[in-house]
């Protein structure tokens, strides 16, 4: 898969500004569907624009009806729903959480460390289980109050591991006062350490003794790199056993991201630049769902497109039953070594049985008419059927293959255009790089739209084919992306350069500058109304259809009345709908907002 080489170019461009999600904001757009639409069969992909005193311009309005419960979705999606925590924090918030417990319950830091790892690092479920039964939870950590031993004053004793005896100073214990050497305690403790994180659980070597072992003990007899993994576990412990924290999956990169659950959308973007699902841990996957992400990397890594292919394009020797493919013009096939059988790829019958009476080298009327009588119609249908399954398999993954090629480039056109143009742009045409921003808002813009296109596609591969309205209109809103993303990636690639190669100052940046923002804002605006209308499941197609179906006849009655008033009317209405308090209009094909005193679409050429 690509997702590892976009981690890796994800922290190359470690210094592109964190931002918030982009389909995190922006105005919800109302719309009313055309009522003079046809029945469901000839589904109009054309929505009519709202009221007149709708001033909404420069987006694609393709998406109505989201005012009941659109205000609800932005509020709960302006504001961060993650945190970032470095190591730092995540050290400190552990210490915090420590102190905690050994103040409330009055034990010690080590303790209180063994209680908090018990119950995965929750303050309030140590306190609850604590103060419901401290002598059971006492019990089943390992933290006694008193010795299982009782201890006498001695001055040698011997080492429960070894059977040397030692001086009292060479010997120690946890708290059950089981009594090992020096030399045994760290061998046990290292060896622990070395074999992972269950070292954190460390217990008294006594196999009959559950005592835990303490930080402390940790700290006087490991050595300083054992000691350093142990901290490390210790460290990732926090995170790896909390529900609402989960490690950023971008290699090389040492933050976490605390989650608000229940929040809304599962997209957070670390401070690595590396955007991923926090739910899945996939890269961000917006609007395509956990599962059928899930399904789409399976089918990409998976074994089933192999076999497919094997069945619509080989057959099987009919002596060994080994897949042969067929590289050239002739019928005649010879089964490679050791069983060299030969026969024919049609009917798959002994060669020798052919002859000019069969047909020849390149025929075979033997299975001409076993064909007509039905004998190979069940093999053909399975073969055409392989066939059509990877062809269709084929298409969504070239195309979803393809934009992420694109976007790995526009990412690394994002990272050269911060480090090396855009200051060479600022000195070219006498502008502050402050005034630049612009540019770098399109490039970010063309790579978070790549990924939501990239992603469209694994949606439409799994959009159930019987629903051909739905999918027609998906694939309409789709090409619509596509065109107007192209549009904008063509701009701030090509026309950009033109800029940055002058030998001074152009008197048409400023316009430049405006047709460049006004296209990173159509397009923003676009893929808004596409991931709301992907993840509400094309809705507005159902509520079309029945909306359709109702009317149907009154529209059809109301069309003869108005005789041919209707198309007229419904252009006046949008291009009053097109203008804003300004007067500047948007175009009808592109929705690129233009200025009122030109007739022609800056962009597309249009006429208004």
């Amino acid at each position: 898969m690509e997702s590892e080489d976009d981690m890796h170019d994800a922290n190359e461009v470690a210094s592109v500004e964190e931002e918030d999600d982009y389909y995190s904001g922006g105005e919800e757009e109302e719309g009313d569907m055309d009522e003079e639409g046809g029945a469901e069969d000839d589904y109009d992909y054309s929505y009519e624009y709202g009221d007149e005193e709708d001033d909404d311009t420069g987006d694609y309005d393709f998406i109505a009806n989201y005012s009941d419960d659109g205000d609800d979705v932005l509020a709960s999606r302006s504001q961060k729903n993650y945190t970032i925590l470095k190591e730092e924090d995540i050290q400190q918030r552990q210490e915090e959480d420590i102190t905690k417990i050994s103040t409330v319950l009055s034990i010690p830091r080590e303790a209180a460390c063994i209680l908090l790892r018990r119950y995965n690092w929750s303050v309030n479920n140590v306190h609850e289980e604590w103060f419901a039964n401290e002598e059971r939870v006492r019990k089943a950590v390992g933290i006694l109050e008193k010795p299982l031993v009782k201890t006498t004053n001695f001055k040698e004793a011997t080492c429960g591991i070894c059977f040397e005896n030692y001086s009292c100073d060479n010997l120690r214990s946890a708290a059950c006062a089981h009594l090992f050497c020096d030399a045994c305690w760290k061998a046990y403790i290292s060896t622990s350490i070395n074999d992972g994180p269950g070292c954190l659980m460390l217990r008294c070597p006594d196999p009959s003794c559950g005592a835990a072992v303490g930080h402390d003990m940790i700290d006087k007899l490991a050595p300083d790199e054992d000691k350093e993994k142990y901290r490390r576990y210790l460290l990732r412990s926090y995170v790896e056993d909390s529900r609402k924290i989960k490690w950023c999956p971008a290699p090389g990169c040492d933050s976490a991201v605390e989650y608000v659950v229940g929040s809304g959308s599962y997209d957070v973007t670390c401070s690595c630049s590396y955007s991923f699902c926090w739910n899945c841990t996939e890269e961000a996957h917006r609007p395509v769902d956990c599962e059928t992400v899930a399904k789409w990397v399976l089918k990409n890594s998976a074994e089933s497109e192999n076999m497919n292919w094997i069945l619509a394009n080989s057959k099987p020797c009919p002596k060994c039953k080994r897949p042969i493919e067929k590289n050239q013009g002739c019928m005649h096939m010879t089964c490679t070594p050791p069983c060299k059988f030969e026969f024919c790829w049609l009917c798959l019958g002994s060669w020798s049985d052919h002859g000019e009476r069969t047909g020849g080298f390149y025929a075979c009327n033997r299975y001409e008419a076993a064909k007509q009588e039905g004998v190979y119609d069940e093999a053909e249908r399975r073969r055409e059927m392989a066939k059509n399954s990877l062809e269709r398999y084929t298409h969504y993954y070239e195309r979803w293959a393809s934009n992420q090629s694109s976007r790995q480039k526009a990412l690394a056109d994002l990272h050269q255009m911060q480090s090396i143009h855009l200051e060479k742009l600022s000195e070219v045409q006498s502008q502050p790089e402050s005034q630049l921003k612009f540019i770098i808002e399109a490039w970010q813009q063309i790579v978070e739209c790549r990924r939501v296109l990239k992603w469209t596609y694994a949606y439409g591969y799994y959009l159930p084919e019987h629903e051909q309205t739905k999918k027609q209109f998906f694939e309409y809103l789709q090409g619509e992306a596509e065109a107007g993303l192209e549009r904008l990636h063509q701009c701030a690639e090509k026309e950009l350069m033109n800029y940055l190669n002058s030998d001074g100052p152009s008197k048409d940046f400023n316009d430049f500058r405006t047709k460049l923002a006004g296209l990173t804002s159509v397009t923003r605006n676009y893929f808004e109304n596409l991931v709301r209308a992907l993840e509400n499941g094309l809705s507005d197609v159902d509520s079309q259809a029945a909306c359709n179906k109702t009317s149907s006849k009154n529209v059809a009655g109301s069309s003869k009345a108005k005789g041919g008033r209707g198309k007229g009317s419904s252009k006046t209405g949008t291009s009053v709908r097109n203008m804003d308090d300004s007067g500047n209009w948007a175009c009808d094909q592109c929705t690129y907002v233009n200025v009122r005193s030109v007739s022609t679409c800056h962009m597309c050429h249009h006429r208004r």
